[in-house]
Formats: structure tokens, sequence, C-alpha cells
């Protein structure tokens, strides 16, 4: 079994507050599937499943009797997404949880009936995946982080670390559409401290390695890793590769840093899958996407 077809059970819960009879009674017989549909395989991404599966031990649920799990993973490889929502959806999953816009998009366009769950998204209202963040209107909802103020601390923190640093590079996924988002807000916040920004543009693994030649070419002074699919299964290459050439960076995901890199500023993503736990569980319980606001972090971690 494929680590991008891996099942794993977790539990029902076994609700504290009162609830119908006639809720409680199907709940007792019906064995839920979540689908999962994510940017990594499983073993890169045991911290946030097991924060997940916390989230459900904390709500009641145990694991083993009435929940499972469909686990699939577009291992780096945004194009993927579609087929694998659309897989999620023959199995007639009862959630889909999502982490990335560009996964929640595929579901979002696989399915208009099914939940979703976004356990980390960008810009759900920019990219069109919901009509607000207060009411979410479709079968969409979860929870989002929008990054303009975390490129300016990030860029506070790289000249505390390296004071004389004149040009800072950006490596991005430009085929993400919140990457080209956050490039529009990340350039000018550079160059009003000063710097000098230089985007990296990297669509797959074969771009990374000469898109760090060209940051140490063009004398780069430090880089901001951004957040996607690609990065975040590569990230071990990409901190050995910044390393070797002696390049300080930040990252917005403390795997990051778990990983060798220098250092993380941004959300705990174990968190929020812990929080998604909750919304997947109001939507067992009947409350509908559409009426379930998109929560936003209320602290960063450094």
């Amino acid at each position: 079994m494929t680590q991008t077809r891996r099942s794993f059970l977790v539990a029902l819960p076994l609700v504290a507050v009162a609830m119908p009879r006639g809720v409680e009674a199907q709940m007792a017989r019906k064995i839920y599937r979540i689908g999962m549909l994510e940017v990594v395989p499983v073993a890169p991404n045991a911290a946030n499943l097991g924060a997940f599966r916390q989230g459900l031990r904390e709500l009641g649920y145990v694991e083993g009797q009435n929940f499972v799990i469909e686990y699939r993973s577009a291992d780096g490889e945004a194009a993927r997404f579609p087929d694998l929502a659309s897989e999620l959806v023959r199995l007639k999953v009862d959630v889909i949880v999502t982490r990335g816009t560009p996964a929640a998009l595929a579901a979002k366009d696989a399915t208009a009936t099914i939940p979703i769950v976004m356990a980390a998204s960008g810009d759900p209202v920019g990219t069109g995946i919901v009509a607000s963040l207060a009411h979410p209107g479709g079968n969409v909802t979860g929870l989002s982080a929008l990054a303009a103020e975390v490129h300016g601390k990030q860029l506070e923190l790289l000249r505390e670390m390296v004071p004389h640093i004149v040009r800072i590079a950006f490596l991005f996924n430009m085929s993400n559409p919140v990457l080209q988002a956050q490039w529009k807000e990340a350039e000018p916040a550079a160059r009003s401290v000063g710097l000098q920004p230089q985007l990296l543009d990297v669509r797959n693994v074969r771009d990374l390695e000469p898109a760090f030649d060209t940051a140490v070419r063009q004398r780069a002074g430090a880089v901001i890793v951004g957040i996607d699919g690609l990065t975040q299964t590569h990230r071990t290459q990409i901190v050995k590769a910044l390393a070797t050439r002696h390049l300080p960076a930040v990252s917005r995901e403390r795997e990051f840093v778990d990983a060798g890199g220098l250092m993380s500023y941004g959300i705990r993503y174990a968190d929020w899958y812990r929080r998604a736990a909750v919304y997947v569980d109001r939507i067992f319980k009947g409350a509908k996407p559409a009426d379930l606001a998109i929560e936003q972090p209320t602290k960063w971690s450094l």
C-alpha cells in the first residue's frame, strides 16, 4: 500500500453534549470516511496528522471504531490534485480535509455537495474558494492565513541576523495563485525597508538547484522560502542547498527548522490541524460549511 493511498482508522465521537436520539443512532451505526487531500506523503506530514487525530480524541473520539481516513497526496505536484480530488468524490467520503489553496480549489471543482474543510489556505476569498470569511457560502470552510504581516516580520528578522544585507531572494512557486499574490505584497515590502527583492520562480524540483545558483550569482544575502507543495515536499533538499551555499533563510513553517533550516516565523500547522478536527466534528453533527466562519490566526510563532 503506497503512502498516497494509505487509509487510517480514526474514531467516531462519543459526544458529551446532548444530541437528538436520531442523530446519535445514526452516528453509532455509520462509518464516516474523511478524505484528506494533501501536498506531501504521510511520513513528512506525521506531526500534522497526529495533531488532527489528537483533536478528534479531545472531542471524545475513540480510534478504530467508526472512522476511516482516506489519505491522498500529490507528492508536491499540484497538477495531480484534480484527479486525486475526483477519486475521493468517487469514494463518497463524508468530508474532504485539504491543505493549501491548489488542493482546496481542486476539491471545490470536484464536488459542490461534499463538505470541504481547509486545514490551511492562503487567501480563500481572493482565489474564489469562498464568498467571504464570515459567510463562506458554499461547501467550503476551515482556516486561512493571509501573509502580508508575516513577510514584514520575516524581513525584520533577517535584517537583524544579517545587518548588511542588500538583496533578498524569494523562493516562490509562481504557478500557485497564493504565492503570486504574496509576491505582489512581498516585493514592495522589501523595497520599503531598503532591500532589493529577487524572485526565484521554482515550479518543479528541477528548478531548485539552478535557482539557488542564481541567488548566489546575483549576491542575495538571504532567502525567504514560500510555502507551497513543492517546497514542503522537498524541504530537506532545500535546507541542504541553502547550507551548502551559506544562505540564511526563513520560512513560514516550523517543519523547515525541524529539517535543519535556520529559522521559521508563521503559524504552527499542527495547531491548525487540531482545529480542523473541530470543524469536521461540527459538520458531522449537522452544521453546514456555508454557516461556519473561516478562522484566521491570532498569533504567530518564531
